[in-house]
């Protein structure tokens, strides 16, 4: 938000003699209701205490203002934020293209890439390109997305069924797991592999047994 004159408002709280009111609504640091005190006094209990005055609800009457350590709070907010960003995840649409004619051993290499796609989380847009008299036999497209949906039932669904779109067939394929779950579970196998390396390199390590004299 703007104001008319002067610039940005700022979005930080007011805290400690930035707070220009006679009054306070005080939460101690434990979040205990002390009451309505004066700003000096509050400010008072702030400096004893060793933490800050800030104003948390500014358009209460009297406004609310809490006793926290407010650098600790802005840090401690800021790694929150950072961490949703990292685990929010945004399912996103791979698309692959196969023709109705298609050989066995490209199939399998594309079917191998929409496997990998719905693994991730991902929804994959299936196109069926047809070219020349092949426009005629839409029936053919049909019958390999149906194959293909089949063939990965396991790992994802028929989202939008296939519909003709010119000279394309297309069907859009959702994996039955959300990102942030495929997400967490690749962490976990990472993990997994990393600790079975670690252990057969400690195994490999170790010093072979000296053979006992007799």
């Amino acid at each position: 938000m703007w104001c008319t004159r002067g610039g940005p408002i700022s979005a930080e709280p007011r805290i400690n003699d930035r707070i220009r009111v006679p009054e306070v609504r005080l939460v101690g640091p434990s979040g205990e209701q002390v009451g309505i005190v004066p700003l000096a006094k509050a400010l008072e209990l702030a400096q004893e205490y060793d933490l800050d005055l800030v104003e948390v609800a500014a358009n209460a009457r009297p406004p609310v203002c809490k006793l926290m350590d407010y650098g600790k709070y802005k840090y401690e907010s800021a790694m929150k934020a950072r961490e949703a960003r990292k685990n929010q995840a945004h399912t996103v649409i791979k698309e692959m293209k196969l023709r109705p004619k298609i050989d066995p051993h490209d199939y399998d290499t594309k079917k191998g890439h929409v496997v990998r796609f719905l693994k991730q989380g991902d929804k994959v847009k299936i196109t069926i390109m047809f070219r020349g008299r092949e426009q005629s036999r839409p029936e053919l497209g049909f019958r390999l997305l149906q194959r293909l949906a089949e063939d990965v039932e396991d790992l994802g669904f028929v989202e939008s069924n296939p519909k003709q779109d010119g000279r394309n067939m297309i069907m859009v394929l959702g994996p039955h797991k959300k990102k942030t779950e495929a997400m967490a579970e690749a962490r976990e196998a990472q993990a997994a592999r990393k600790a079975g390396r670690q252990q057969e390199q400690s195994a490999a390590d170790e010093p072979a047994e000296e053979p006992a004299e007799a």
